[in-house]
């Protein structure tokens, strides 16, 4: 294998995880941040926001006090701040509700090393 070929091959493997380590995406009513690990997608509140993370479609519908409910592939969750609740095999959990956002934390169990 020519020595052009095999740093250009080289150069690829070590940039690789790099590109792949997160993607951040935004749209109507909220922001996502993804890893190999899961997504993190900050709604805003007072607004219809939706977004589709992991292949699913995730909405927030309702806050009411602690408890927050998400409708997770066409199914509402309800699901309290600090908590975890499993929805189509992806982990969601409430980690922070405010008067202007709530932030969700979808883990699809994997790791990134």
């Amino acid at each position: 294998m020519p020595v052009r070929r095999l740093m250009t091959l080289l150069a690829f493997a070590l940039l690789l995880p790099f590109a792949a380590a997160a993607c951040t995406m935004s749209g109507e009513g909220y922001t996502s941040e993804c890893t190999v690990s899961g997504c993190t997608v900050t709604f805003d509140r007072g607004v219809s926001a939706q977004a589709s993370v992991l292949g699913i479609q995730a909405e927030l519908v309702a806050v009411d006090g602690d408890m927050v409910t998400l409708k997770i592939g066409g199914q509402n969750l309800t699901v309290p701040v600090g908590q975890t609740q499993e929805s189509n095999g992806t982990d969601v959990r409430v980690s922070e509700v405010t008067d202007e956002k709530v932030v969700v934390v979808f883990s699809t169990g994997l790791t990134q090393n």
